[in-house]
């Protein structure tokens, strides 16, 4: 008992200090640009050493990147826990407004960190990579879900490159807009669009 309580004690206090350097670097490089901005700044501003900072972050990319760890495996167990009946359509669009109204919760901080992100080369490169990964994820769902074989059919990898599409296409307009429109209204409206496409299996 007082081994799991320690446990729970230091995952805490690991996650505060990870929330604390996220934070921190995250107004900096929104306020400044991410080229601007360096590590020793970071850790200044969030009261750490840069040993600290590299225990929990092997780069300023990461900091940045882990804004969107979360976000695959919450919209795979999204994907399986919508009713097995409901059209593809609806259950992707589900799917990906989930990540969406994540972001709209915390707008302000979600559209800086969208902005940077699509803003900057690096991190662009890496939130591709991590789409990627989020795709294969959908589609092997969309293959259970649909009892599809993934490696013959290619409705499963096309209905969650799709989604991602989406995805991204909201993000960025949300992002040219400043905020102005509704991400979750975006989401609605592109969804609108390739229903047809992704029914279309049905």
């Amino acid at each position: 008992m007082t081994k799991q309580a320690g446990v729970t004690l230091a995952e805490r206090k690991r996650q505060l200090v990870s929330d604390e350097l996220s934070g921190a670097a995250l107004r900096l490089l929104a306020r400044k640009g991410f080229d601007a901005v360096t590590i020793d700044e970071i850790v200044a501003a969030a009261g750490v050493s840069k040993r600290t900072f590299f225990r929990y972050f092997a780069s300023k990319e990461d900091v940045v990147i882990q804004f969107l760890a979360g976000m695959g495996a919450a919209m795979r167990a999204e994907l399986a826990g919508r009713p097995a009946d409901e059209p593809p359509s609806v259950a992707l669009r589900h799917t990906i407004r989930l990540s969406i109204d994540a972001c709209a919760d915390h707008a302000d901080q979600a559209l800086r960190v969208v902005q940077l992100i699509l803003g900057t080369p690096s991190l662009l490169a890496r939130f591709l990579e991590r789409q990627a990964q989020w795709r294969d994820e959908l589609a092997a769902e969309m293959a259970d879900r649909l009892e599809l074989d993934p490696r013959a059919d290619l409705y499963p990898q096309l209905a969650a490159g799709m989604a991602l599409a989406a995805f991204g296409t909201v993000l960025q307009q949300w992002s040219d807009s400043d905020g102005a429109e509704d991400p979750a209204d975006l989401t609605d409206r592109a969804f609108e669009i390739i229903a047809p496409a992704l029914d279309a299996v049905a």
